[in-house]
């Protein structure tokens, strides 16, 4: 198990360069300067070199790339050309908030995506099939900017019985866990929800219903075994795909929640992502994005530990 591990490890580090130099170099590719959302209009030509000599402009893009990424594997992401304030401390915020919410959003959509999807698998063919697998459909169908839109509507404009936007209600950005700031959390996290219970929710439908055609769960029928007890070796073995689709799952929401943050003005990576490119505040950009990516495969990279140990059949193959 240690030796597998270390070789994911080693695995991971050339993605990590790979994902370094992807981040460094989209960013390059959009067109303009992203120095004119700070530079005063009339600003004269040597304002505008010792403005790229600040920031680091002047210089060839290789040497660019290897002092930004010697300056990140030291923790600095820079500094914000809007705020001026370090990317660092405002990505480790905006991260802080986006993990707290993706985690809500995966655990509210694996427990009933899993439920769903062990019901429909399970009782493949029934009323209870067809209700699941429905709602697992418009899970990954319905458009989850509109729903929180609905959602806002019918929770906080009509009813009035949820906050519709932020993270608490001081406005400061920062949520903690007590009962007035998990207001703010409930309409956002449903929303986010809906996409992975639909997919979680397929998912284990298909590889229940493959479980239970095998020739052990016939064995484990014919020698007697109570349903209850055949169906803890079905959840056994259909846990490692459950859990990696959950681990990607909360990668994704990490990264992909830009309109959702957006509709209910959480101050997350999104609505961080949202600002910084509107704005066009290329080391708050490029941090942002850099900070999602690594999270993302090292959020795989844990999965697969933990498909492992779950499933020792993985690492034989």
């Amino acid at each position: 198990m240690l030796l597998y591990v270390l070789r994911r490890l080693l695995y991971v580090l050339p993605v990590a360069l790979g994902v370094s130099l992807v981040c460094f170099l989209l960013v390059h590719l959009a067109p303009g300067d992203p120095l004119t959302a700070v530079m005063p209009i009339d600003a004269t030509a040597d304002q505008q070199a010792e403005m790229r000599a600040a920031y680091g402009f002047d210089r060839p893009l290789p040497v660019q790339y290897g002092l930004w990424l010697w300056k990140v594997a030291q923790g600095d992401l820079g500094r914000s050309i809007a705020t001026g304030r370090p990317v660092a401390s405002e990505v480790g915020r905006a991260v802080g908030n986006s993990l707290i919410l993706a985690a809500a959003a995966t655990l509210i959509g694996f427990t009933f995506g899993t439920f769903f999807g062990f019901v429909a698998g399970y009782f493949r063919g029934s009323a209870l099939d067809k209700a699941a697998s429905a709602l697992s459909v418009f899970g990954v169908s319905v458009p989850h900017y509109w729903l929180g839109i609905v959602l806002v509507i019918v929770f906080s404009a009509t009813l009035g019985w949820l906050p519709p936007t932020g993270a608490g209600p001081d406005g400061s950005g920062n949520w903690w866990p007590d009962l007035d700031h998990l207001r703010y959390l409930i309409l956002p996290a449903v929303t986010m929800s809906v996409i992975p219970m639909g997919i979680i929710a397929r998912t284990v439908r298909a590889m229940v219903g493959d479980i239970l055609n095998q020739e052990f769960v016939q064995a484990l029928r014919a020698k007697g075994l109570g349903e209850r007890s055949v169906l803890a070796h079905v959840v056994r073995n259909a846990a490692p795909t459950a859990l990696a689709v959950m681990g990607l799952q909360l990668g994704y929401l990490l990264g992909g929640s830009i309109l959702i943050e957006t509709v209910f003005a959480w101050p997350g990576t999104g609505f961080l992502l949202n600002a910084a490119i509107f704005q066009r505040d290329l080391p708050l950009l490029q941090g942002t994005i850099l900070v999602l990516a690594l999270i993302f495969v090292f959020l795989n990279l844990l999965v697969d530990v933990l498909q492992t140990a779950l499933d020792p059949r993985i690492q034989r193959g």
